[in-house]
């Protein structure tokens, strides 16, 4: 019996960077996130798709928004959209960090964005950037003028005054009464989450309904339905697993403006706060599109469990099964570890073996390998296939340790790891999968060496 009982939605804050072009927006997302994702460049508009990347502020976990820029006056086609979707931002975002140019004087721009903040109800940061130049001391009072809160100073590019900014951003998270990000082992086993995903249209909200044995979402033809995640938990055979169902996602290129593009950025984030991911695709299709391509990066990349759930069964014959399992083999070679599931959502045939399969990920997910049984089995697989390099250090292997769960993360120590060929890691992640399981799950392997990293 499926026990059914709703919750709110667990929302990761977002925080969008907005501004005038050229006010060195990117510069401050790449700061923040620590890597460098966004374009940066003096040449004003540079930024023109919307780059999110997950951020971690003093412990908070939330989705950083890196805008186009916003300027008055009449707009291209291009520039538009651009500033469409910032605008857009505006609306969605929790938490706006206006960004302004403090070594110039304020422009008509900066006042046209600081006057569309103060119609919304959002917390705003002002951030006056590039304060160490020349002529930021004399503009600063005027910053002023804009009617917004004292302005933090910061330059991004020297990576001066992000403490006092972080610190502000998590002074108003906590008055927005977001949590902290909790790493209990026992409060993540407590219930399996489990996020639907797929391109619109592919049968998601049918799979979920289908689970959790209601009508809370609704089911079209209409590609694009689903524009919110949404958190059901249930129980089914004494487990508890939460069910995360969520708007289609498109390939980065494609996807709109308005509701369809955010609808993107909730879904990432749902993949975020999963533990596994469920790609949902239409069998009667006959192929993987660039669209579940595109998804799987997002799992990947979020080091999340996967099930490849191939839907609408009752319309396929063995011969059909058996070409698509081996398309799907072709077009994944690097998932030979995602388990492969035929169901069919709207007759609710086979549909809860995805739970269980989940409960299983779930458990390879939490193994833990004793240090002796791998060193080991790494003694074994390196003898029989001795490390290759075309230099003449060669690579030779000393011990390995697992250093972290969920997914499971193994550190191995080589002399002259860096010389190790790029086949090597693929070949001990296969034996390493032969001898223990991990069905499900990626792994992350690091080569270490003396002062390496591979």
């Amino acid at each position: 019996m499926v026990h059914l009982q709703l919750e709110s939605i667990s929302k990761t804050p977002i925080i969008a960077i907005i501004g005038k072009p050229n006010a060195g927006k990117s510069t401050l997302f790449n700061r923040l996130i620590g890597k460098n994702i966004a374009i940066t460049s003096d040449i004003a508009g540079t930024t023109r798709d919307r780059l999110y990347q997950e951020f971690d502020c003093n412990g908070y976990k939330t989705l950083l928004i890196d805008t186009g820029g916003l300027s008055d006056g009449p707009k291209e086609n291009i520039e538009k959209e651009v500033q469409t979707q910032a605008k857009l931002a505006i609306s969605e975002a929790d938490i706006i960090i206006f960004a302004i140019d403090s070594s110039e004087e304020l422009t008509k721009d900066d006042f046209s964005v600081a006057e569309m903040i103060r119609r919304t109800d959002k917390k705003v940061i002002l951030v006056a950037n590039k304060y160490d130049s020349k002529k930021a001391e004399e503009n600063f009072y005027n910053i002023y003028e804009l009617g917004i809160d004292d302005p933090i100073q910061i330059s991004a590019i020297h990576d001066k005054g992000m403490d006092k900014l972080k610190e502000k951003i998590e002074k108003n998270l906590k008055q927005l009464k977001f949590k902290k990000t909790k790493h209990s082992k026992e409060e993540k086993n407590d219930s399996i989450r489990i996020c639907i995903i797929g391109k619109p249209n592919a049968g998601k909200s049918s799979l979920f309904n289908s689970l959790t044995g209601s009508n809370q979402v609704i089911i079209s033809d209409i590609p694009g339905t689903t524009r919110d995640t949404i958190d059901t938990d249930i129980t089914y055979k004494d487990k508890k697993y939460t069910l995360i169902d969520t708007a289609g996602l498109r390939q980065k290129g494609k996807i709109g403006k308005g509701i369809e593009y955010f609808s993107s950025l909730r879904c990432i984030s749902a993949i975020e706060r999963s533990e596994t991911a469920i790609l949902i695709i239409d069998g009667t299709e006959k192929r993987i599109s660039h669209q579940d391509t595109s998804i799987v990066q997002y799992v990947l990349e979020s080091n999340k469990g996967l099930i490849l759930a191939i839907n609408k069964n009752d319309r396929l014959n063995t011969e059909d099964k058996n070409l698509i399992i081996k398309y799907l083999r072709y077009k994944f070679p690097f998932l030979p570890w995602a388990p492969v599931v035929f169901i069919s959502a709207k007759n609710k045939n086979n549909t809860y073996k995805i739970l269980e399969l989940a409960e299983e990920i779930n458990r390879e997910r939490s193994k833990t390998i004793k240090t002796p049984a791998l060193n080991n089995l790494l003694q074994k697989i390196t003898i029989k296939h001795l490390p290759s390099s075309a230099k003449a250090q060669k690579p030779k292997f000393f011990y390995a340790s697992q250093t972290g769960t969920n997914p499971p993360k193994f550190t191995f120590f080589f002399r002259h790891a860096k010389n190790l060929h790029f086949s090597y890691p693929r070949y001990i992640e296969n034996e390493l999968r032969k001898e223990f399981g991990f069905n499900g799950t990626p792994l992350i392997l690091k080569f270490k060496g003396k002062g390496e990293d591979k």
